[in-house]
């Protein structure tokens, strides 16, 4: 079974991505599950330097998180429990961020969406695609639904949110004039919507933001969703094969 991993923020303050997340997964007639006790990746603690702590809190998580699949809305998780976890603790394990889910599940027809005219500009995670190499799953996804239009500064010269990697917590006015100008940049596209999918993203980018509305890749998908045509999807056990045979 898929086990879902919301991440700290998605499970403590933007609770609508987790919701969303979930929504989606239900929709797509996908069986899953969370963990009660989820604790934390460990990310924040790496990216602050207490990468000891980090490595502690790594393999207490190992023993719920191996020999499972595992799905997570958040970037920072995906880009630590994919790579962190196999470099410092020697645990390889199986995780896809949900964007490349999303793009999956649209392609095999098991997601119905409506389209819509919106133009739509997409902010690239640092910790999903400068760190590890997604770019094009959740730009599928937004393409899928409405007209994609880019900023200036994308893919790997993408600029940052501004909160990620502790700044946000340490360097508030900092973090919120690097979120201003990135704000700006989407604006400058003429967008009616700024998606990302990262919860930090989404989180710094949406206080920063007077007129530009700004959401989760998963929201964006769950507001767009057609729910008369999501109960025409394969059974359970259909799904859950295809999601093991899936290269993602």
């Amino acid at each position: 079974m898929l086990l879902y991993f919301r991440g700290c923020t998605a499970r403590e303050r933007l609770n609508s991505i987790a919701e969303s997340t979930e929504a989606i997964l239900k929709a797509a007639d996908i069986e899953y599950e969370t963990l009660d006790d989820e604790k934390c990746c460990g990310s924040v603690l790496l990216r602050t330097g207490f990468r000891e702590d980090a490595i502690s809190q790594m393999r207490l998580n190992a023993h719920d998180l191996e020999g499972r699949t595992i799905v997570t809305s958040c970037a920072g998780c995906y880009k630590t429990l994919k790579e962190d976890y196999k470099d410092l603790v020697g645990c390889e394990l199986d995780v896809m961020h949900i964007s490349q889910l999303l793009d999956k599940l649209i392609e095999d027809g098991r997601l119905k969406l409506k389209a819509n005219d919106l133009k739509v500009t997409y902010h690239d995670p640092c910790h999903l695609g400068r760190h590890a190499g997604e770019f094009e799953a959740p730009r599928n996804v937004i393409s899928s639904i409405s007209d994609l239009v880019e900023m200036e500064n994308i893919r790997n010269k993408s600029r940052c949110c501004g909160s990620g990697g502790g700044v946000k917590s340490a360097y508030g006015d900092l973090s919120n004039s690097i979120a201003r100008l990135r704000i700006r940049e989407a604006e400058d596209t003429g967008a009616d919507l700024l998606v990302s999918a990262c919860p930090f993203c989404k989180l710094n980018l949406s206080e920063n933001s007077n007129d530009l509305e700004v959401l989760d890749l998963c929201e964006f998908v769950l507001n767009n969703l057609d729910c008369d045509d999501s109960n025409d999807n394969k059974s359970s056990n259909e799904n859950e094969e295809s999601l093991k045979e899936a290269d993602l």
